[in-house]
């Protein structure tokens, strides 16, 4: 019988503390950019959320632009066999 290590994520409920950690720090963040003063280079930096929104776009932009990438450099299963 092998006894296989337990990691620190196998636990279901590790995740959730995890990602509830997370959550708390990306709102502590947001609520932050009330409270401090930026020196914007443009007008449109200075509304409240700007760069959380500005990171999530960017993210999702990555998302779906990897995506049609895929599509275009994407190999057959068989590429190295042949």
């Amino acid at each position: 019988m092998s006894q296989e290590r337990q990691h620190l994520f196998d636990k279901p409920e590790n995740v959730r503390r995890l990602l509830r950690v997370l959550y708390l720090a990306c709102a502590l963040l947001l609520a932050a950019d009330l409270f401090v003063h930026r020196h914007v280079e443009h007008d449109w930096e200075s509304l409240w959320g700007f760069y959380a929104g500005f990171g999530f776009a960017a993210c999702v932009s990555l998302v779906l632009i990897a995506r049609q990438l895929r599509k275009l450099l994407k190999r057959p299963e068989d590429y190295y066999e042949r």
